[in-house]
């Protein structure tokens, strides 16, 4: 654990101007990617976008975060960072994030580890090759985490970066029904409301939920998320699905970016000391927002230091 080297912009104080930033003034590059569809053994697909050279060049695999793709501020830049520096690069779609709304009544959630472990499979049986290292943002880091822990000493990856993870998943649902983090819900659960109408516009829904009145996340996943994806209730699904348990049994070297300010989870959500294993390195930083971390001096020229830190991990871990 250790103090975090990054700096913030100036010119982007606070919490919500590096968390917002990205989204709105990151210019996406133009890549000439590849799509895949990958077939699932329950009748469901995945979509991939490769961004390849030569099969002899290390490769990373990307995870989005809740609603993103790969028109995230964060994906384009980070592939075009590594395809530059010798890497060949995957980006995963989670089912029903890539345009297209996936066949099955399910969907993806925070602890869905089932669909990561099949593509890193399809990789090495259809590609002949390993993934190196895997790189997740939010939602993406928590089931990139949970499934490290999960697979302990049997991992089949070299390294791992998680970025603004929600280790609590209960804490994040509190934290971003307060003040101006409320704007965030609102954006995301609006989306998610919107993807499941027009999923079931043409099939019945199996659930006897009116999703137009479901505000919080809370609401969302006690009423949609947790059903559709055989939990309990909404305790339970944070419960079994939260990565902060999951940390102790990681044994691949594995690096958490995550900044003090993150607006869509509390301080103390960070895990301890104590709880991370030796190949587990976190850097803090007091500020950096949700997925923000730019710096640079100027506006015009800013910095992304989550694509440079993410790039040093993996030249020293990802052979």
């Amino acid at each position: 654990m250790a103090a975090s080297k990054f700096r913030p912009a100036w010119w982007l104080p606070g919490p919500h101007l590096q968390t917002l930033w990205p989204t709105f003034f990151r210019r996406r590059p133009r890549l000439p990617l590849t799509p895949e569809r990958v077939a699932l053994s329950d009748g469901d697909f995945l979509d991939l976008l490769w961004l390849k050279g030569q099969q002899s060049r290390p490769l990373v695999l990307l995870l989005h975060g809740l609603e993103g793709s790969i028109h995230s501020a964060y994906a384009g830049g980070l592939m075009q960072t590594l395809y530059g520096s010798g890497y060949d690069v995957c980006f995963m779609h989670f089912r029903g994030c890539s345009g297209e709304p996936n066949r099955l009544d399910r969907s993806y959630h925070s602890g869905d580890t089932g669909d990561l472990q099949a593509v890193v499979e399809h990789i090495g049986r259809q590609h002949a090759r390993s993934v190196d290292g895997i790189v997740g943002f939010s939602l993406g880091g928590n089931v990139l985490l949970k499934w490290l822990g999960e697979q302990g000493a049997t991992a089949p990856v070299c390294c791992a970066v998680a970025v603004s993870v929600p280790y609590q998943l209960d804490d994040a649902a509190k934290r971003m029904n307060r003040g101006f983090s409320r704007l965030y819900q609102w954006h995301l659960v609006s989306r998610l409301r919107k993807k499941y109408l027009e999923k079931f516009k043409q099939r019945p829904s199996p659930l006897n939920v009116d999703v137009r009145q479901l505000k919080t996340f809370f609401d969302f996943d006690d009423q949609v998320t947790a059903p559709l994806h055989q939990f309990a209730g909404v305790d339970d699904y944070y419960h079994r699905s939260s990565s902060r348990q999951y940390l102790p049994s990681i044994r691949v070297p594995t690096l958490l970016i995550h900044a003090a300010d993150d607006p869509f989870m509390f301080p103390h959500t960070v895990p301890t000391q104590q709880e991370l294993p030796e190949q587990v390195w976190l850097e803090l930083s007091a500020n950096g927002g949700h997925v923000g971390f730019v710096g640079g001096r100027w506006p015009w020229s800013p910095r992304y230091w989550v694509d440079e830190r993410v790039l040093a991990w993996c030249k020293a871990h990802a052979s």
